[in-house]
């Protein structure tokens, strides 16, 4: 019986080979990457907004990109370490820069209510549905290239891996639409740019685990 089993061991493993870990610092690269064609797509089909270079910016403006660049930047380091996994590792960092962003809705739900009532134009929602479909449509080539580098690694909980990628893709989408995006209002930013990592955080949630099962 134990030779037996010897046997089947080693036929199991005859055909194994050394895999090469999965760098880091590539897998940060392709979200890098992600980010730039995001970047490259709203210069060319948005254009940029008239004071990006020359200023003056708006506080506003500075401190909310400023969050959404964060955030993006804290789950994609989470995704990508999650692709590969080891004993003790930690993918919690993200929630913090979660938490900051979380202020920017707050805040404008809570100037909203002190607004006007006649203060919301349909200029207000028309815009802001452009600024949520083209955050989120912008966000999509972060979201593939953290699929692309998910799918290559072995991430222990996919459920987890899709949420931070859309979260990562919305964040660095909106953050690029941003730089096209001419409202400083609070209100506008805190919810329709916050909105679209919401959408893009659900989308992955419910897209991604079923591509990167393994």
């Amino acid at each position: 019986m134990l030779l037996k089993n010897d046997s089947l061991i080693e036929a199991l493993v005859a055909d194994l080979r050394p895999v090469k870990p999965l760098s880091f610092g590539l897998g940060m690269l392709a979200a890098a990457a992600g980010a730039a064609l995001a970047l490259a797509g709203v210069s060319i089909f948005a254009g940029l907004r008239a004071d990006f270079l020359i200023g003056p910016h708006d506080p506003v403006f500075l401190i909310s990109t400023g969050i959404f660049l964060m955030l993006g930047i804290a789950a994609s380091v989470a995704v990508v370490g999650m692709s590969r996994p080891q004993v003790g590792s930690e993918h919690g960092g993200w929630v913090w820069a979660a938490a900051m962003a979380a202020l920017l809705p707050l805040t404008a739900i809570v100037v909203w209510l002190f607004r006007p009532a006649d203060s919301m134009s349909g200029n207000f929602v028309d815009h802001g549905t452009a600024c949520l479909l083209a955050g989120c449509g912008f966000g999509i080539f972060v979201g593939a290239a953290l699929t692309f580098w998910l799918r290559r690694g072995a991430p222990t909980s996919a459920a987890l891996a899709g949420l931070l990628t859309g979260i990562a893709a919305g964040s660095l989408g909106t953050f690029a639409f941003s730089l096209h995006c001419t409202y400083n209002d609070i209100v506008h930013i805190g919810l329709w740019h916050g909105a679209v990592v919401a959408v893009s955080a659900a989308v992955g949630r419910l897209i991604i685990p079923t591509l990167v099962r393994w």
